[in-house]
């Protein structure tokens, strides 16, 4: 009796809406139980004791994948605000039904070791699915070893390096060619923070010695130059190593730029805008009010072009970039209080885990740039394909996961940090209202949104494994390596002369004297060569310790008298 009523609670039956996919939009029923979709249509036979859902007016979508957070991170010496029950909560609230966190090893720590960690805390916190990526912040043969380990048996199948964060996180360009081109045998994605960390530092201490030491100073450090010239550093560095590439949270028109160029050249590159950078702009670092500016720094940090946003929403909807996350990493006031006197300690990190699917709405389907098609794909669909758990996720098709959202998209919000259901204590969409409400959420069978009202359960979410090889990035890349094979000439073995250099002929190159006081060789004087006229250059010194002269063994020259006027010839060709 206690497994009928428990059937009976999992049955759930959607009728009367428009079914979006990323592909088609249909006017069908949907019937669900177990937490999978059993049947998709009309006319639909439903067993009794199901709950009916009248979605008659709204869009039925899967629900939305954020590929970007950190919870419960340790960074700059804290720990992130929002842990994986407030974070997977406010995700949920929000219209997402899963998110793809990053673990994060210090430098030295056992890449195994520091994901056993992060799943600890997920696990018994997370009320909606997840999954994982694992950043490599140094590089060795164990690191290799353990990449392999991570794919073939703790169902990862993507790696991200940093290009910034110098001495913390930061990996130099062999070191990245090497984890890149180790992705590719493993049939992994390699992923990239791309800013150049070199720049970064040298630009933060000339501004700060400057006497900039605010929120602004933040931005100034990090011009879009920066991060165009690392995204181009990283695309070739991928390129060369024969792998695919994701670029995570692309912040300027620069960066995107270089992105869709090398897409129409035919790299394999994706373009991961984040809710931030498509929702507001960084303007707000020069806000009088420090708590303000500092809530609005990220790495790389929202661009001062106002201009920007809307640029980075026509490129996703025309699909130069691909998908979305959020890089949701939340600090607050008294967290990015650590760097009240200097703007390299203010934590890095905003929220968008709530708001992402609102936001996208908003600026890119309410506002024509986008159809609710496009919409699916960019914020749950290609995620899905990317990391390989397509159909699974990322659509409504009987078999796949009952993660659903029924949306209204011409009612609104208006989002404050007073009623989010984040843990942090500020939001940089504050104040903003935005068109499409998520109204029932279902995840895994469970109605978590239910007419406006959450409910959730911590520990409801599973770890959801996501495998390598996905046919989305790797479809193309082996016919793509038989044809960039090293080509080698067939020809006759050379059998002419070859010069022979003797050894006495041999280049020699010295090594620069560690005393710069006495000389290198045997001759006590430093001789600079003469003149193009022959003469001795008179910038070289005649000193000696000893006494002697620098030309007191060569030949005197012959005088010659010369009558001229004072000041010299006045004729004659000169």
């Amino acid at each position: 009796m206690t497994d009928h009523i428990q059937s009976a609670q999992s049955r759930i039956f959607i009728k009367n809406g428009t079914i979006v996919n990323d592909d088609q939009s249909v006017h069908a029923d949907i019937y669900i139980e177990d937490g999978i979709i059993k049947q998709v249509g009309t006319n639909l036979v439903i067993p009794g004791g199901a709950r009916t859902i009248d979605a008659r007016g709204k869009f039925v979508m899967p629900g939305g994948i954020d590929t970007h957070t950190h919870f419960q991170m340790p960074f700059m010496g804290t720990v992130s605000a929002d842990d994986f029950y407030s974070g997977t909560k406010a995700a949920l609230a929000g219209g997402t039904t899963m998110i793809i966190d990053f673990v994060i090893p210090q430098k030295g720590e056992s890449l195994l070791d520091a994901y056993e960690k992060w799943r600890g805390w997920a696990d018994a916190k997370v009320c909606c699915d997840y999954g994982l990526h694992v950043a490599v912040t140094w590089w060795n043969d164990q690191v290799s070893k353990e990449m392999d380990v991570l794919c073939s048996e703790k169902g990862v199948n993507s790696y991200k390096v940093f290009m910034a964060y110098k001495d913390v996180f930061m990996l130099d360009d062999d070191e990245i060619y090497h984890c890149f081109k180790r992705c590719k045998e493993l049939k992994a994605l390699p992923m990239v923070h791309a800013e150049n960390g070199h720049l970064i530092a040298i630009k933060s201490r000339e501004l700060l010695q400057q006497g900039v030491s605010g929120p602004e100073g933040h931005l100034q450090s990090r011009p879009e130059e920066v991060e165009e010239e690392a995204t181009t550093r990283a695309i070739t560095i991928a390129d060369q190593a024969g792998a695919p590439l994701y670029v995570v949270h692309v912040m300027s028109k620069s960066s995107a730029n270089v992105i869709s160029k090398a897409r129409r050249e035919g790299k394999i590159v994706f373009g991961e805008p984040i809710a931030a950078g498509l929702g507001t702009d960084g303007t707000h670092h020069y806000n009088k009010c420090w708590r303000h500016a500092a809530g609005h720094v990220m790495g790389p940090p929202l661009r001062a072009d106002p201009t920007t946003p809307g640029y980075l929403m026509d490129l996703l909807a025309n699909n130069d970039l691909q998908l979305t996350g959020t890089d949701n990493c939340t600090f607050n006031a008294d967290q990015k209080a650590i760097g009240k006197d200097n703007f390299t300690r203010i934590p890095n990190g905003v929220n968008g885990v709530e708001d992402r699917m609102s936001i996208i709405w908003e600026k890119g389907v309410y506002s024509g740039k986008m159809d609710p098609c496009r919409f699916v794909a960019v914020t749950s669909a290609t995620a899905a394909k990317v990391f390989n758990i397509y159909p699974k996720k990322g659509r409504i098709a009987v078999g796949s996961d009952a993660d659903i959202v029924i949306w209204n998209g011409e009612a609104t919000r208006t989002i404050s940090a007073k009623t989010h259901h984040q843990a942090v204590d500020f939001n940089i969409f504050e104040g903003m209202t935005v068109h499409g409400v998520p109204e029932y959420v279902i995840t895994g069978g469970s109605i978590v949104m239910d007419e406006g009202q959450l409910k959730v359960t911590q520990g409801l979410g599973r770890f959801v494994p996501t495998p390598v090889n996905s046919q989305t990035v790797f479809g193309r890349v082996g016919n793509r390596e038989k044809s960039r094979q090293p080509q080698i000439v067939e020809r006759e073995p050379y059998t002419g002369p070859v010069v022979e250099i003797k050894e006495e002929d041999a280049p020699v190159y010295n090594k620069r004297s560690d005393n710069p006081i006495l000389p290198e060789s045997a001759n006590e004087f430093h001789s600079r060569p003469p003149t193009r006229g022959g003469a001795r250059n008179m910038q070289d010194s005649s000193f000696s310790l000893s006494g002697h002269q620098y030309d007191e063994n060569q030949p005197k020259r012959p005088g010659t008298k010369v009558s001229n006027p004072p000041g010299g010839k006045s004729t004659g060709f000169w």
